[in-house]
């Protein structure tokens, strides 16, 4: 009589376990299958993942648990079979063949993306979102030398007051159509490898906001009243127009929060004398009248920011 409530115990432990293997895999399923649906919710993701956590845990307990019955389905032909299946299965998913990529497409998550961008025959928006409560749309509206075959080719990025690259948010396909980003982007980069070894570059390795490589200090400041203000920049260029990039920009001061601003145009990049330490050297120059098409490719570009609270 005395075993008895161990057995009790025993069977009742086994059914919650076995209980709760099943419930919290239906709760993996039916978050699985919403993940798929819907459009990214870190909600979502969290609880997808957080019960697969406690999934892995029960499934521990619950081999514990029919350790006797299992240990006898390692010496049948069905192991083989399923674990063959499962690799087969992995290795689809793993690598992601045509038609893997065809379901994954039917898909409404995009991923929790920073950076997204989206060119169709009426506009182009691209999003940055470093923070949920710091959020960057950029809305162009595409003019009537715009075409989509070939698309025009669009470089995006953010400076510092002194004119330094500090970030790309958008690297065009091909950096031949925008000498401008790509003269700007390569600086940048010699410019950080030489502060990583430890050499002194004027204006970009001092301790001030202005000279910080990380952008952040711009985009999120710690405190908005102190923030250095920054810009973006908009490079675009239609290929085979014969006819140059032109540079759009707008200016962002988080101390002086605008929801909404109008990019300019800046004009059109020329390579220009190289200075006397035989630096390569770019300038942007009045748009004249030999632009003709290349003014129609953008008809307005419009600058959202969304600070939060």
């Amino acid at each position: 009589m005395s075993d008895r409530p161990k057995i009790q115990l025993g069977t009742l432990f086994r059914r919650s376990v076995s209980l709760l293997t099943a419930f919290t895999f239906l709760v993996l399923s039916v978050t699985g299958v919403i993940a798929f649906i819907l459009p990214f919710s870190i909600d979502i993701i969290g609880l997808h993942a957080l019960m697969g956590f406690v999934f892995v845990v029960l499934i521990g307990l619950h081999v514990f648990n029919n350790s006797r019955p299992l240990k006898s389905y390692l010496h049948s032909k069905a192991l083989w079979v399923t674990v063959t299946i499962t690799a087969a299965l992995t290795g689809l998913f793993w690598w992601q063949p045509a038609p893997v990529k065809t379901v994954l497409g039917w898909s409404g998550n995009l991923g929790p993306a920073i950076e997204r961008f989206e060119m169709n025959e009426d506009d182009m928006v691209f999003d940055y979102a470093p923070s949920p409560d710091y959020k960057i749309r950029l809305n162009v509206k595409t003019g009537s030398s715009y075409e989509t075959s070939p698309p025009p080719q669009v470089a995006i990025w953010l400076e510092n007051q002194g004119g330094y690259h500090i970030k790309t948010l958008l690297a065009p396909g091909s950096s031949g159509e925008t000498p401008y980003y790509t003269f700007k982007h390569a600086g940048w980069e010699k410019a950080k490898s030489e502060a990583e070894k430890g050499v002194k570059i004027d204006a970009v390795s001092q301790p001030t906001p202005n000279g910080s490589f990380d952008p952040a200090d711009y985009i999120l400041p710690t405190d908005s009243k102190e923030s250095t203000p920054y810009a973006l920049f908009l490079e675009i260029n239609q290929p085979g127009d014969k006819q140059a990039s032109l540079v759009y920009s707008v200016g962002i001061d988080n101390s002086l929060p605008r929801s909404f601003q109008l990019l300019d145009l800046r004009g059109y990049p020329k390579r220009e004398e190289d200075d006397v330490d035989g630096k390569e050297t770019w300038g942007l120059y009045y748009v004249d009248e030999s632009f003709v098409t290349a003014l129609e490719l953008i008809d307005s570009a419009l600058l959202t920011i969304d600070r939060g609270k």
